[in-house]
């Protein structure tokens, strides 16, 4: 975890030439790991962080985690005025190895893997010029309150007391249920008022079936890698084509899924890529236990090509075959079918 979280915030204190005394607000997301003290006292003391620092240590949030830290920080701005935060989004495995014997709870050990990112965001409009991206807007669905959505994804003890996750039959409805409920609330925001004019035309003044185009105002999908069902659900769902659900299926297949750290290997891809143009919206969509579904869209405000932590091989990508020996062997259960309902 030390070696994640200080190598990350090490380079980004670096590029941004930000001061860690600087910084106001600091959120570290790491749902299998709580520490004591807090991942977040140890960041302090590493970086000698001023003593009126508001830190947050979240956990136990699942993959979404993420963008729960940035609404919390987003929330936050709106009462520190000239601030800075800094967001550290990772995944502890270590001490979560399942043991055990249940197939329904080997998929971890096949799927997910280490990895992190630290990202600083501010209010400070003096700062503006030096941004890459600006928050539009976020929503979060929880469905916590519905016992089947609650328990679908949940942290047990097997019948020999090892731990483990299991990972219910009805995690597909689920799933479709916290997007689609997502979907109503941010679509609106988002999609230009003469497609959603179009839409609703079209579905109340005929009988033909019809969907919302979300491309008219977005130009890009982050879905969070959280395995090859989940991103071909959301991409049926969505009407995305190949070329939309690459970045996702590229981040699984070299880095695999790193949780709440995993959308932002996806967006480095576009980056690397060079996909990402000023004015492009980009739409991050996660899931994660609870049940929930965070997403948002972000706007580019500059031309974006660096080429981060994929430019030792993004030359190389996408590969001509995605096989995976390992999984192919193992990762049987990943093979099952996540069906999502099309949001119309």
């Amino acid at each position: 975890m030390d070696e994640i979280l200080y190598e990350t915030l090490d380079k980004l204190f670096s590029r941004s030439q930000i001061s860690p005394s600087e910084i106001d607000i600091l959120v570290v997301n790491v749902s299998l790991l709580s520490t004591v003290p807090s991942l977040t006292a140890r960041i302090v003391n590493r970086y000698k962080m001023k003593t009126d620092i508001k830190a947050f240590n979240l956990s136990g949030m699942g993959c979404s985690a993420s963008i729960v830290a940035v609404d919390l920080v987003n929330q936050l701005f709106k009462t520190h005025k000239n601030a800075l935060a800094i967001v550290v989004s990772t995944e502890s495995l270590g001490p979560n190895w399942y043991c055990g014997k249940e197939r329904s709870m080997m998929l971890s050990n096949c799927l997910f893997r280490s990895g992190g990112c630290s990202m600083v965001l501010t209010n400070k409009k003096s700062l503006k010029d030096q941004a890459i991206l600006k928050l539009n807007c976020l929503v979060r669905t929880n469905l916590g309150s519905s016992d089947e959505a609650y328990s679908c994804c949940m942290q047990i003890e097997d019948e020999l007391g090892y731990c483990g996750f299991r990972l219910t039959k009805s995690l597909p409805n689920s799933s479709a249920q916290a997007l689609i409920k997502n979907l109503r609330v941010l679509v609106p925001k988002v999609l230009p008022l003469i497609e959603l004019l179009r839409y609703s035309l079209t579905r109340y003044g005929s009988r033909r079936k019809s969907s919302l185009n979300l491309k008219a105002g977005v130009n890009h999908f982050c879905i969070h890698p959280g395995g090859r069902a989940v991103i071909d659900g959301v991409g049926k769902s969505l009407g995305l084509n190949e070329y939309d659900l690459e970045p996702a299926r590229m981040a699984l297949h070299r880095f695999g899924n790193t949780s709440a750290g995993g959308l932002w290997y996806v967006l480095g891809y576009m980056e690397a890529k060079k996909r990402l143009k000023k004015g492009d919206r980009i739409m991050m969509i996660s899931l994660g236990a609870g049940f929930m579904c965070n997403n948002c869209v972000w706007e580019v405000v500059r031309d974006l090509e660096d080429g981060n932590v994929w430019k030792d091989c993004i030359d190389s990508y996408p590969p001509k075959t995605l096989a995976n020996p390992f999984m192919e062997k193992y990762g049987w259960i990943h093979d099952e079918s996540l069906s999502f309902v099309r949001f119309n």
